[in-house]
């Protein structure tokens, strides 16, 4: 076993992580803990051949590395990082040196006048969102309040949002038309909410589901089986992907039969495929609906 202390002048501690390379036999295994990616760099620049190995393990957290790069260079150029308290735990260590505000959960409103206060004092503000700003973000929400400080010019940078990232997980379940729709009832009645899954399942449509299921919405996932159940057989191809780029990744495929008894949370990220839709693979199945491309 080959050992590597990772010395640099960065201010965060994931890039004094410890390099080690494992040699068993002719096989070779690199890991580099915590690394950032320009750390990756300079020790690949450093000592070359010397880290060739048969298997790396992919350096950090999932979070980080999903961010599009676009979105770094935003973040890296603003003085003020402003969000929901969860959101920037996730990201404060990557970005030393900034100024972080937050607010909890509930607190959208006065998170964004937070963020224009700050922008009015002359400082590059960035409001973060998981995923996609405007896919169940704060883009919108930026808009309306921005009408209330028209001196701050406003940009909005796009990310990567579950239905997507979570797709990939699970293989192709999205690759035809599909719907997207939140079972949050909390700015949406459940009426119109049982209205658009109902129409969604009619149309044979794949549909992705936000916000299956909470403490206080602990049925909605069932009660939105149900609705489909309507329409689609109980064969029908699904999939739950859980904790998406963060530690505790979790994916599973299932029917809509058992779907329907499937425990979500706010962590998960529902996947329903359409009539088409199948399982492919054999030693790791995927999930898959086809574009209709002739063979």
């Amino acid at each position: 076993m080959e050992i590597e202390k990772c010395v640099g002048n960065d201010e965060s501690v994931n890039n004094v992580s410890i390099l080690m390379k494992f040699v068993y036999g002719r096989s070779k295994y690199l890991t580099g803990g915590d690394l950032y990616i320009e750390m990756e760099e300079k020790l690949a620049e450093q000592y070359g051949d010397l880290l060739k190995a048969d298997v790396m393990k992919s350096n950090h957290h999932g979070d980080y590395e999903s961010m599009t790069i676009r979105a770094e260079k935003a973040l890296k150029e603003c003085s003020v990082i402003v969000g929901y308290t969860v959101y920037v735990e996730l990201i404060e260590e990557f970005f030393p040196g900034k100024e972080f505000l937050t607010t909890p959960m509930r607190q959208e409103k006065e998170r964004c006048r937070m963020a224009f206060s700050e922008a009015e004092k002359g400082k590059t503000t960035a409001m973060i969102c998981s995923g996609d700003a405007g896919v169940y973000g704060m883009a919108g929400l930026i808009y309306e309040i921005g009408t209330e400080f028209p001196e701050v010019e406003i940009e909005i940078v796009p990310g990567i949002t579950a239905a997507l990232s979570g797709a990939a997980l699970l293989g192709a379940p999205l690759t035809h038309d599909f719907a997207v729709i939140s079972l949050s009832d909390l700015l949406t009645p459940w009426e119109k909410i049982e209205k658009r899954l109902l129409a969604a399942a009619e149309a044979d449509f794949s549909i992705c589901l936000y916000n299956p299921a909470s403490k206080k919405r602990a049925d909605y996932l069932r009660r939105a089986c149900e609705l489909l159940l309507k329409s689609r057989p109980a064969e029908t191809v699904c999939g739950i992907v859980r904790n998406i780029g963060r530690d505790g990744e979790e994916k599973k495929l299932m029917s809509l039969g058992e779907l329907r008894d499937y425990e979500a949370d706010m962590f998960t990220t529902v996947f329903i495929g359409n009539s088409q839709t199948f399982l492919e693979g054999r030693d790791s199945q995927v999930m898959v609906t086809p574009r209709g491309y002739r063979l």
